[in-house]
Protein backbone atom coordinates (compact mmCIF):
# COMPACT_ATOMS: atom_id res chain seq x y z
CA UNK A 1 0.00 0.00 0.00
CA UNK A 2 2.76 2.46 0.90
CA UNK A 3 4.39 2.22 -2.49
CA UNK A 4 1.36 4.01 -4.10
CA UNK A 5 1.75 7.09 -1.83
CA UNK A 6 4.13 9.83 -2.80
CA UNK A 7 6.85 10.47 -0.24
CA UNK A 8 5.75 14.11 0.40
CA UNK A 9 2.15 13.00 1.03
CA UNK A 10 3.03 10.26 3.48
CA UNK A 11 2.95 12.35 6.71
CA UNK A 12 -0.47 13.72 5.81
CA UNK A 13 -1.82 10.25 5.01
CA UNK A 14 -0.57 8.89 8.32
CA UNK A 15 -2.67 11.51 10.17
CA UNK A 16 -5.80 9.91 8.72
CA UNK A 17 -5.07 6.69 10.69
CA UNK A 18 -3.49 8.11 13.85
CA UNK A 19 -5.63 11.27 14.29
CA UNK A 20 -2.58 13.20 15.50
CA UNK A 21 -2.19 16.79 14.24
CA UNK A 22 -5.71 17.18 12.88
CA UNK A 23 -7.27 20.66 12.93
CA UNK A 24 -10.75 20.35 14.42
CA UNK A 25 -13.47 22.99 13.97
CA UNK A 26 -14.98 24.04 17.28
CA UNK A 27 -18.28 24.96 15.62
CA UNK A 28 -19.12 21.75 13.76
CA UNK A 29 -16.38 19.31 14.84
CA UNK A 30 -15.06 18.72 11.35
CA UNK A 31 -11.33 17.90 11.21
CA UNK A 32 -8.75 18.94 8.61
CA UNK A 33 -5.20 17.81 8.04
CA UNK A 34 -4.17 21.08 6.29
CA UNK A 35 -4.16 24.38 8.17
CA UNK A 36 -5.08 26.35 5.02
CA UNK A 37 -8.21 24.27 4.51
CA UNK A 38 -9.03 24.60 8.21
CA UNK A 39 -8.82 28.42 8.20
CA UNK A 40 -10.80 28.59 4.99
CA UNK A 41 -13.51 26.44 6.62
CA UNK A 42 -13.57 28.69 9.71
CA UNK A 43 -14.51 31.67 7.54
CA UNK A 44 -17.70 29.88 6.48
CA UNK A 45 -18.90 30.37 10.09
CA UNK A 46 -17.59 33.94 10.61
CA UNK A 47 -18.41 35.27 7.09
CA UNK A 48 -15.04 37.00 7.16
CA UNK A 49 -13.64 38.13 3.76
CA UNK A 50 -10.14 39.45 4.42
CA UNK A 51 -8.90 39.36 0.83
CA UNK A 52 -9.80 41.68 -2.03
CA UNK A 53 -9.27 41.12 -5.68
CA UNK A 54 -6.19 43.08 -6.68
CA UNK A 55 -7.89 44.40 -9.81
CA UNK A 56 -10.85 45.86 -7.96
CA UNK A 57 -8.41 47.95 -5.94
CA UNK A 58 -7.55 49.84 -9.13
CA UNK A 59 -9.09 53.29 -8.95
CA UNK A 60 -8.84 55.28 -12.17
CA UNK A 61 -8.36 59.02 -12.17
CA UNK A 62 -11.53 61.07 -12.24
CA UNK A 63 -12.93 60.98 -15.73
CA UNK A 64 -10.42 58.39 -16.99
CA UNK A 65 -11.56 55.43 -19.04
CA UNK A 66 -11.40 51.89 -17.62
CA UNK A 67 -8.65 49.71 -19.16
CA UNK A 68 -9.88 46.88 -21.36
CA UNK A 69 -8.33 44.23 -19.11
CA UNK A 70 -10.40 45.50 -16.15
CA UNK A 71 -13.78 45.95 -17.84
CA UNK A 72 -15.19 42.83 -16.18
CA UNK A 73 -15.05 44.90 -12.99
CA UNK A 74 -16.61 47.93 -14.73
CA UNK A 75 -19.53 48.37 -12.26
CA UNK A 76 -17.11 48.59 -9.33
CA UNK A 77 -14.68 50.88 -11.13
CA UNK A 78 -17.41 53.13 -12.45
CA UNK A 79 -18.75 53.61 -8.95
CA UNK A 80 -15.22 54.44 -7.80
CA UNK A 81 -14.72 56.82 -10.69
CA UNK A 82 -17.96 58.57 -9.77
CA UNK A 83 -16.88 59.31 -6.21
CA UNK A 84 -14.80 62.39 -6.94
CA UNK A 85 -16.30 65.08 -4.75
CA UNK A 86 -13.74 65.79 -2.08
CA UNK A 87 -12.63 62.15 -2.37
CA UNK A 88 -15.79 60.83 -0.77
CA UNK A 89 -19.02 59.31 -2.02
CA UNK A 90 -20.80 62.61 -2.76
CA UNK A 91 -21.22 63.50 -6.42
CA UNK A 92 -23.93 66.15 -6.21
CA UNK A 93 -23.37 69.75 -5.11
CA UNK A 94 -26.49 71.40 -3.71
CA UNK A 95 -25.01 74.90 -3.64
CA UNK A 96 -21.91 76.79 -4.74
CA UNK A 97 -19.86 79.44 -2.97
CA UNK A 98 -19.01 82.47 -5.12
CA UNK A 99 -15.67 83.89 -4.00
CA UNK A 100 -16.30 87.24 -5.74
CA UNK A 101 -13.94 89.79 -7.16
CA UNK A 102 -11.85 90.21 -4.01
CA UNK A 103 -11.41 88.68 -0.57
CA UNK A 104 -10.47 91.97 1.14
CA UNK A 105 -13.26 93.95 2.78
CA UNK A 106 -11.99 97.40 1.77
CA UNK A 107 -11.62 96.40 -1.85
CA UNK A 108 -15.08 94.85 -1.79
CA UNK A 109 -16.59 98.14 -0.58
CA UNK A 110 -14.93 100.08 -3.40
CA UNK A 111 -15.89 97.48 -6.00
CA UNK A 112 -19.48 97.45 -4.74
CA UNK A 113 -19.85 101.21 -5.19
CA UNK A 114 -18.15 101.18 -8.59
CA UNK A 115 -20.15 98.20 -9.84
CA UNK A 116 -23.44 99.63 -8.64
CA UNK A 117 -22.74 102.98 -10.33
CA UNK A 118 -21.73 101.40 -13.65
CA UNK A 119 -24.70 99.04 -13.64
CA UNK A 120 -27.21 101.78 -12.86
CA UNK A 121 -25.71 104.06 -15.51
CA UNK A 122 -25.76 101.33 -18.13
CA UNK A 123 -29.35 100.31 -17.43
CA UNK A 124 -30.54 103.91 -17.47
CA UNK A 125 -28.69 104.72 -20.70
CA UNK A 126 -29.95 101.65 -22.52
CA UNK A 127 -33.49 102.18 -21.27
CA UNK A 128 -33.45 105.79 -22.52
CA UNK A 129 -32.20 104.55 -25.90
CA UNK A 130 -35.09 102.10 -26.18
CA UNK A 131 -37.65 104.74 -25.17
CA UNK A 132 -36.19 107.28 -27.62
CA UNK A 133 -36.36 104.83 -30.53
CA UNK A 134 -39.90 103.75 -29.69
CA UNK A 135 -41.24 107.28 -29.13
CA UNK A 136 -39.73 108.96 -32.20
CA UNK A 137 -41.27 107.90 -35.56
CA UNK A 138 -38.19 109.19 -37.41
CA UNK A 139 -36.15 106.44 -35.78
CA UNK A 140 -38.39 103.61 -36.96
CA UNK A 141 -35.77 102.26 -39.35
CA UNK A 142 -33.76 99.01 -39.47
CA UNK A 143 -30.65 100.53 -37.89
CA UNK A 144 -32.50 101.82 -34.84
CA UNK A 145 -34.60 98.67 -34.63
CA UNK A 146 -31.37 96.69 -34.20
CA UNK A 147 -30.01 99.31 -31.80
CA UNK A 148 -33.06 99.08 -29.52
CA UNK A 149 -32.74 95.29 -29.48
CA UNK A 150 -29.05 95.63 -28.62
CA UNK A 151 -29.94 97.93 -25.72
CA UNK A 152 -32.50 95.42 -24.45
CA UNK A 153 -29.92 92.62 -24.66
CA UNK A 154 -27.37 94.74 -22.79
CA UNK A 155 -29.80 95.32 -19.94
CA UNK A 156 -30.61 91.60 -19.71
CA UNK A 157 -26.95 90.61 -20.07
CA UNK A 158 -25.78 92.79 -17.18
CA UNK A 159 -28.82 91.94 -15.04
CA UNK A 160 -28.00 88.22 -15.22
CA UNK A 161 -24.94 88.56 -12.99
CA UNK A 162 -24.55 92.01 -11.44
CA UNK A 163 -27.69 92.24 -9.22
CA UNK A 164 -26.95 88.85 -7.65
CA UNK A 165 -23.40 89.97 -6.87
CA UNK A 166 -24.65 93.22 -5.29
CA UNK A 167 -27.29 91.41 -3.20
CA UNK A 168 -24.71 88.90 -1.98
CA UNK A 169 -22.49 91.76 -0.86
CA UNK A 170 -25.30 93.55 0.99
CA UNK A 171 -26.58 90.40 2.69
CA UNK A 172 -23.14 89.11 3.58
CA UNK A 173 -23.64 85.79 1.84
CA UNK A 174 -21.89 84.23 -1.13
CA UNK A 175 -23.84 81.05 -1.82
CA UNK A 176 -25.98 80.17 -4.80
CA UNK A 177 -27.99 76.99 -5.26
CA UNK A 178 -26.99 74.60 -8.02
CA UNK A 179 -30.26 75.18 -9.90
CA UNK A 180 -29.86 78.96 -9.66
CA UNK A 181 -26.26 78.60 -10.79
CA UNK A 182 -27.32 76.66 -13.89
CA UNK A 183 -30.07 79.18 -14.61
CA UNK A 184 -27.62 82.06 -14.31
CA UNK A 185 -25.18 80.32 -16.65
CA UNK A 186 -27.99 79.61 -19.13
CA UNK A 187 -29.16 83.21 -19.38
CA UNK A 188 -25.61 84.55 -19.39
CA UNK A 189 -24.69 82.40 -22.42
CA UNK A 190 -28.03 83.09 -24.12
CA UNK A 191 -27.89 86.89 -23.79
CA UNK A 192 -24.16 87.04 -24.52
CA UNK A 193 -24.52 84.86 -27.61
CA UNK A 194 -27.50 86.87 -28.84
CA UNK A 195 -25.50 90.06 -28.33
CA UNK A 196 -22.68 88.70 -30.46
CA UNK A 197 -24.92 87.52 -33.32
CA UNK A 198 -26.91 90.77 -33.29
CA UNK A 199 -23.71 92.80 -33.76
CA UNK A 200 -23.07 90.87 -36.98
CA UNK A 201 -26.63 91.62 -38.14
CA UNK A 202 -26.00 95.31 -37.46
CA UNK A 203 -22.78 95.13 -39.52
CA UNK A 204 -24.74 93.62 -42.41
CA UNK A 205 -27.28 96.43 -42.11
CA UNK A 206 -24.47 99.03 -42.41
CA UNK A 207 -23.04 97.17 -45.40
CA UNK A 208 -26.35 97.31 -47.27
CA UNK A 209 -26.90 100.97 -46.31
CA UNK A 210 -23.50 102.12 -47.61
CA UNK A 211 -22.68 99.72 -50.43
CA UNK A 212 -26.23 99.20 -51.82
CA UNK A 213 -28.14 102.33 -50.75
CA UNK A 214 -30.71 102.18 -53.58
CA UNK A 215 -31.83 98.71 -52.54
CA UNK A 216 -31.60 99.32 -48.79
CA UNK A 217 -35.30 99.50 -47.96
CA UNK A 218 -36.06 96.56 -50.25
CA UNK A 219 -33.41 94.29 -48.74
CA UNK A 220 -33.80 95.39 -45.11
CA UNK A 221 -37.58 95.21 -45.03
CA UNK A 222 -39.55 94.70 -41.83
CA UNK A 223 -39.89 90.94 -42.29
CA UNK A 224 -36.18 90.39 -42.85
CA UNK A 225 -35.27 92.52 -39.84
CA UNK A 226 -37.71 90.57 -37.66
CA UNK A 227 -36.30 87.26 -38.93
CA UNK A 228 -32.73 88.36 -38.19
CA UNK A 229 -33.64 89.32 -34.62
CA UNK A 230 -35.72 86.17 -34.07
CA UNK A 231 -32.92 83.98 -35.45
CA UNK A 232 -30.51 85.71 -33.10
CA UNK A 233 -32.59 84.90 -30.01
CA UNK A 234 -33.43 81.32 -31.06
CA UNK A 235 -29.88 80.28 -32.00
CA UNK A 236 -28.39 81.78 -28.84
CA UNK A 237 -30.92 79.96 -26.64
CA UNK A 238 -30.28 76.65 -28.40
CA UNK A 239 -26.54 76.97 -27.83
CA UNK A 240 -27.11 77.89 -24.19
CA UNK A 241 -29.39 74.88 -23.72
CA UNK A 242 -26.71 72.49 -24.99
CA UNK A 243 -24.09 73.88 -22.59
CA UNK A 244 -26.48 73.89 -19.63
CA UNK A 245 -27.61 70.29 -20.14
CA UNK A 246 -24.00 69.05 -20.38
CA UNK A 247 -22.85 70.98 -17.30
CA UNK A 248 -25.83 69.65 -15.31
CA UNK A 249 -24.47 66.11 -15.83
CA UNK A 250 -21.06 66.90 -14.33
CA UNK A 251 -19.89 66.14 -10.80
CA UNK A 252 -17.68 68.63 -9.01
CA UNK A 253 -14.62 68.20 -6.82
CA UNK A 254 -15.38 71.41 -4.92
CA UNK A 255 -18.21 73.90 -4.60
CA UNK A 256 -15.99 77.01 -4.35
CA UNK A 257 -16.19 79.10 -7.54
CA UNK A 258 -13.33 81.64 -7.89
CA UNK A 259 -15.58 84.09 -9.71
CA UNK A 260 -18.49 86.47 -9.05
CA UNK A 261 -20.95 84.39 -11.10
CA UNK A 262 -21.38 80.89 -12.53
CA UNK A 263 -19.12 81.04 -15.54
CA UNK A 264 -19.06 78.10 -17.97
CA UNK A 265 -15.27 77.83 -18.16
CA UNK A 266 -14.91 78.03 -14.39
CA UNK A 267 -17.46 75.27 -13.78
CA UNK A 268 -15.73 73.00 -16.29
CA UNK A 269 -12.41 73.53 -14.50
CA UNK A 270 -13.99 72.62 -11.15
CA UNK A 271 -15.48 69.38 -12.45
CA UNK A 272 -13.90 66.01 -11.66
CA UNK A 273 -15.87 64.29 -14.43
CA UNK A 274 -14.71 63.76 -17.97
CA UNK A 275 -15.08 67.22 -19.56
CA UNK A 276 -13.70 66.51 -23.01
CA UNK A 277 -17.12 66.86 -24.63
CA UNK A 278 -17.77 70.12 -22.76
CA UNK A 279 -14.43 71.59 -23.78
CA UNK A 280 -14.89 70.52 -27.39
CA UNK A 281 -18.35 72.12 -27.55
CA UNK A 282 -17.04 75.33 -25.98
CA UNK A 283 -14.74 75.64 -28.98
CA UNK A 284 -17.25 74.47 -31.59
CA UNK A 285 -20.30 76.37 -30.36
CA UNK A 286 -18.14 79.27 -29.24
CA UNK A 287 -16.85 79.56 -32.78
CA UNK A 288 -20.39 79.59 -34.13
CA UNK A 289 -21.48 82.33 -31.74
CA UNK A 290 -18.30 84.44 -31.62
CA UNK A 291 -15.83 83.75 -34.41
CA UNK A 292 -18.38 83.32 -37.22
CA UNK A 293 -20.22 86.59 -36.38
CA UNK A 294 -16.86 88.34 -35.98
CA UNK A 295 -15.79 87.05 -39.40
CA UNK A 296 -19.10 88.30 -40.81
CA UNK A 297 -18.46 91.73 -39.33
CA UNK A 298 -14.99 91.87 -40.88
CA UNK A 299 -16.43 90.72 -44.22
CA UNK A 300 -19.10 93.45 -44.03
CA UNK A 301 -16.72 96.26 -43.17
CA UNK A 302 -14.13 95.41 -45.82
CA UNK A 303 -16.30 96.62 -48.73
CA UNK A 304 -17.56 99.45 -46.50
CA UNK A 305 -13.98 100.67 -46.03
CA UNK A 306 -13.38 100.44 -49.79
CA UNK A 307 -16.59 102.38 -50.51
CA UNK A 308 -15.75 105.10 -47.99
CA UNK A 309 -12.25 105.42 -49.41
CA UNK A 310 -13.71 106.12 -52.86
CA UNK A 311 -15.85 109.01 -51.59
CA UNK A 312 -14.26 112.15 -53.10
CA UNK A 313 -15.04 114.72 -50.38
CA UNK A 314 -13.68 114.64 -46.85
CA UNK A 315 -17.11 115.60 -45.51
CA UNK A 316 -18.70 112.64 -47.27
CA UNK A 317 -16.06 110.29 -45.87
CA UNK A 318 -16.63 111.58 -42.35
CA UNK A 319 -20.41 111.21 -42.67
CA UNK A 320 -20.07 107.63 -43.89
CA UNK A 321 -17.57 106.80 -41.19
CA UNK A 322 -19.71 108.34 -38.43
CA UNK A 323 -22.49 105.87 -39.16
CA UNK A 324 -20.10 102.93 -38.69
CA UNK A 325 -17.59 104.24 -36.14
CA UNK A 326 -19.92 103.70 -33.19
CA UNK A 327 -20.58 100.12 -34.20
CA UNK A 328 -16.84 99.46 -34.67
CA UNK A 329 -16.08 100.76 -31.17
CA UNK A 330 -18.70 98.46 -29.63
CA UNK A 331 -17.45 95.48 -31.66
CA UNK A 332 -13.84 96.08 -30.60
CA UNK A 333 -14.72 96.27 -26.90
CA UNK A 334 -17.04 93.26 -26.93
CA UNK A 335 -15.12 90.80 -29.07
CA UNK A 336 -11.68 91.80 -27.83
CA UNK A 337 -12.46 90.85 -24.23
CA UNK A 338 -14.46 87.70 -25.09
CA UNK A 339 -11.75 86.31 -27.37
CA UNK A 340 -9.19 87.08 -24.67
CA UNK A 341 -11.12 85.00 -22.10
CA UNK A 342 -12.48 82.03 -24.08
CA UNK A 343 -10.12 81.54 -27.02
CA UNK A 344 -6.70 81.67 -25.41
CA UNK A 345 -4.68 78.62 -24.29
CA UNK A 346 -5.66 77.47 -20.80
CA UNK A 347 -2.05 77.83 -19.63
CA UNK A 348 -2.22 81.60 -20.13
CA UNK A 349 -5.39 82.02 -18.04
CA UNK A 350 -5.30 83.51 -14.57
CA UNK A 351 -8.30 84.05 -12.33
CA UNK A 352 -7.77 87.80 -11.91
CA UNK A 353 -7.17 88.35 -15.60
CA UNK A 354 -10.28 86.42 -16.61
CA UNK A 355 -12.43 88.25 -14.08
CA UNK A 356 -11.15 91.64 -15.25
CA UNK A 357 -11.97 90.79 -18.87
CA UNK A 358 -15.37 89.43 -17.82
CA UNK A 359 -16.20 92.65 -15.97
CA UNK A 360 -15.27 94.54 -19.13
CA UNK A 361 -17.72 92.78 -21.45
CA UNK A 362 -20.49 92.17 -18.88
CA UNK A 363 -20.55 95.60 -17.26
CA UNK A 364 -18.39 98.23 -18.96
CA UNK A 365 -19.33 97.49 -22.59
CA UNK A 366 -23.13 97.52 -21.98
CA UNK A 367 -22.71 100.74 -20.04
CA UNK A 368 -20.72 102.44 -22.84
CA UNK A 369 -22.94 101.32 -25.73
CA UNK A 370 -25.69 103.99 -25.37
CA UNK A 371 -23.11 106.76 -24.95
CA UNK A 372 -21.05 105.61 -27.93
CA UNK A 373 -24.09 105.56 -30.20
CA UNK A 374 -25.70 108.75 -28.92
CA UNK A 375 -22.54 110.88 -29.05
CA UNK A 376 -21.99 110.10 -32.73
CA UNK A 377 -25.61 110.16 -33.84
CA UNK A 378 -27.41 113.48 -34.18
CA UNK A 379 -30.80 111.84 -34.80
CA UNK A 380 -30.58 109.82 -31.60
CA UNK A 381 -29.47 112.85 -29.62
CA UNK A 382 -32.44 114.79 -30.97
CA UNK A 383 -34.81 111.98 -30.01
CA UNK A 384 -33.33 111.83 -26.50
CA UNK A 385 -33.72 115.58 -26.17
CA UNK A 386 -37.39 115.33 -27.13
CA UNK A 387 -37.92 112.45 -24.74
CA UNK A 388 -36.37 114.30 -21.83
CA UNK A 389 -38.16 117.56 -22.63
CA UNK A 390 -41.46 115.69 -22.61
CA UNK A 391 -40.65 114.66 -19.02
CA UNK A 392 -39.72 118.27 -18.13
CA UNK A 393 -36.13 117.40 -17.35
CA UNK A 394 -34.60 118.45 -20.65
CA UNK A 395 -30.98 119.50 -20.73
CA UNK A 396 -28.78 120.25 -23.74
CA UNK A 397 -26.94 117.16 -24.93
Amino acid sequence: MWENIHFTHFPRHRIVHTGDGLYECKECGKAFDCPNFFHQHERTHTAEKPYKHHRVRYKPACGASVPRSLRKHAPVLQSQNKDCLDMDNETHVSEFILLGLSDQSQQRQVLFGLTFGLYLTGCLGNLLTILAVVSDPHLHSPMYFFLSNLSLLDICFSSTTIPNMLVNHLCGRATISSSACLAQMYFFIAFGGADSILLSAMAYDRYVAICRPLHYMTIMNALRCALLVAGTWISANLISTVHTVLVARLSFCTNRIPHFFCDLNTLIKLSCSNTQVNEMLVLILGSSVVLIPFTGIVASYTPIAAAVWDVPSARGKWKAFSTCGSHLCVVSLFYGTIIGVYFNPASTHTTQRDMAATVMYTLVTPMLNPFIYSLRNQELKGALRKLLSGNHVAKPL
